[in-house]
């Protein structure tokens, strides 16, 4: 038979309100009925509804983690180090995902789906247009961002102009002039998301070196080692004299890898890459990377961006 809160206080010898404030934890209840209590609770086995809880203290303890994906490297790894310091300090992740498809668009986020059921919400990877971002803060709730977003909001991420930068000045310092980008999806191209801002990192890294970027240099690889790799053919097929190529993601570094093997060019020899990540399987295929600590976004207190 399943024993309820009113066993519970019949048996502590106190009343239902003390049974619940013992058992959340909850100031104004002695050391020694506190453990009464649990005592009791715990011979019975007695557990708490959570959702009564949330009910009596007006909170869920969960956070809405909205992401687009979560099979890539960046983002899987962003959301594994949230998850693992949310249950850390006692709380849920509620997980949306919004694919961002290369044939149409995705889904807009629905507040409504989060309202009364998160505390707070982190929006890991996801560009947002500003009717999403206003109907989010419309909740009520804190709202952060990982990986993305404007700078009115608490962010976490890379400095993605500056890695930008940082892989184009490596390639240049190597001798190369002729460097291609490969980009991530048109649907991210905002001035603040990392693409847009790896683009213009690449841009004045070019032009800081006295080189003019060729607008035909630069494809998009929809983020991903398919899309690398086939974006790599194209754009090696209409710029054959490109000698290095800086991808905004190793993902897709890794696809201008493959390209260039599928072609029988030596990677660094005929052509050098180097891509942004820090990815696991990086060191595999001998990738050169601006390296990120995805999982150390994740569970990082926000700072004002």
């Amino acid at each position: 038979m399943t024993q309820g809160i009113d066993d519970v206080a019949k048996a502590a010898g106190v009343s239902t309100a003390t049974v619940s404030r013992a058992l959340r934890g909850l100031p104004n209840v002695s050391a020694k009925t506190r453990q009464r209590v649990e005592e009791v609770a715990r011979e019975l086995g007695y557990v708490a509804s959570p959702s009564a809880a949330s009910l009596a203290s007006g909170r869920t303890r969960t956070i809405g983690l909205l992401t687009p994906w979560v099979n890539r490297w960046f983002f899987s790894n962003v959301i594994e180090g949230a998850e693992r310091t949310l249950r850390r300090v006692g709380y849920d992740a509620l997980l949306y995902t919004f694919d961002i498809a290369r044939e149409q668009p995705r889904r807009a986020v629905d507040p409504s789906v989060l309202h009364r059921r998160v505390d707070g919400i982190l929006v890991v990877g996801l560009p947002l247009s500003n009717a999403e971002v206003a109907s989010l803060e419309a909740l009520g709730v804190p709202l952060a961002f990982v990986g993305t977003g404007r700078d009115n909001h608490l962010t976490v991420r890379l400095d993605d102009y500056d890695a930008g930068q940082c892989a184009t000045a490596h390639l240049i310092s190597r001798g190369h002039r002729l460097i291609g980008h490969v980009t991530g999806t048109p649907d991210e191209e905002h001035s603040w998301s990392p693409p847009a801002a790896r683009h213009s990192g690449w841009v004045d890294g070019l032009r800081a070196a006295g080189i003019e970027p060729n607008p035909g240099w630069e494809v998009n690889g929809n983020f991903d080692v398919q899309g690398g790799r086939a974006s790599t053919h194209a754009l090696l097929d209409a710029h054959p004299e490109l000698t290095a190529i800086f991808a905004s993601s190793d993902e897709m570094a890794m696809g201008v890898i493959l390209a260039a093997r599928d072609r029988g060019l030596d990677v660094p020899r005929d052509l050098s890459v180097i891509g942004i990540d820090g990815h696991d399987l990086g060191e595999l295929v001998g990738l050169t990377t601006i390296s990120q600590d995805a999982s150390g976004q994740g569970h990082r207190r926000p700072s004002c961006c």
